[in-house]
């Protein structure tokens, strides 16, 4: 039995393209458990619960209202296109960006908050 070119040529394609896609994707890493924050990460924690849960999702990429927070630090990027350095985090943070309204912080606060946000 022959099988026209014309039928496996979709297949084909559509085969590579899962294959790209599939090796495109990667797991991020898994957040910390909260057993081992240490205690500036857990006020941290309660600074995002206060501040930024109502917006962000902190163990996926999904978004809500912003961007899931799951693995931020540890990517090369954020959404925006810029380094997740804690200088440009904080700058956000406080400053806010876009749709992100400026979130009023201690500099306690904001040490913990950064804190916490490493080990998602």
């Amino acid at each position: 039995m022959r099988v026209s070119l014309d039928l496996i040529a979709p297949l084909i394609v559509g085969c590579a393209a899962l294959t790209l896609f599939v090796a495109g994707c990667k797991s991020l890493p898994p957040s910390k458990p909260s057993s081992q924050w240490t205690p500036a990460e857990a006020r941290g924690a309660a600074v995002y619960q206060a501040k930024c849960a109502r917006c962000h999702y902190p163990t996926t990429t999904k978004g809500l209202n912003g961007p899931g927070l799951q693995a931020l630090t540890k990517q090369p990027a954020m959404p925006s296109g810029q380094p997740p350095s804690d200088e440009r985090l904080s700058h956000v943070i406080l400053e806010g960006r876009s749709m992100m309204p400026a979130t009023h912080l201690s500099d306690d606060q904001l040490s913990d908050l950064l804190a916490y946000l490493h080990t998602l």
